[in-house]
């Protein structure tokens, strides 16, 4: 945003610092209202004509918009895909106890990629893997859906979990 003497135009249309119009003016003596009220004479509408000008203290503005965007930048949840690896042959606990944990990554709001990984001959049975993955989909079939079906690529097949709007 151009202030002050970056503004090269010859006429301006000028607001003053509490939004009242003041009128079309030349940019010399509108640089001296702005010097007399000790304020900065800024670029609002740069594809008007005349290109629209308004006096307002910049450093307190540039200050105030940083921290408005520093609150909403705060207030925004960030979602995380958190992972949870398993083998094609997973105990029973084991699978109820990587449910549990699914299934508060969910309901924080995140999403689950499970992931299968085959080892040596393993490999040879990717069904094993893709039944396990299917058995945790429908086992969280309730509170999530799927957004990724089962995919292998390379020695691990994966799905990835989202939760229910």
């Amino acid at each position: 945003m151009p202030i002050n003497r970056q503004i090269k135009e010859k006429e301006v249309q000028l607001i003053g610092a509490e939004g009242e119009k003041v009128g079309v003016i030349s940019i010399e003596k509108a640089l001296e209202y702005a010097e007399d009220k000790n304020l900065d004479l800024v670029l609002v509408s740069p594809n008007s004509k005349p290109v629209v000008c308004k006096l307002m203290n910049y450093g307190k503005y540039k200050f105030e918009q940083a921290k408005r965007e520093k609150e909403s930048r705060k207030s925004q949840k960030t979602i995380e895909l958190k992972e949870i690896r398993v083998t094609p042959n997973i105990g029973e606990h084991d699978f109820g106890f990587k449910c549990k944990n699914a299934r508060t990554f969910l309901e924080a709001g995140n999403k689950v990629k499970f992931t299968v990984r085959f080892r040596g001959r393993e490999l040879n049975n990717v069904k094993a893997g893709e039944i396990v993955l299917n058995k945790f989909v429908e086992e969280l079939s309730e509170i999530s859906t799927v957004e990724k079906k089962p995919f292998l690529e390379g020695k691990t097949m994966f799905v990835i979990l989202t939760k229910k709007i």
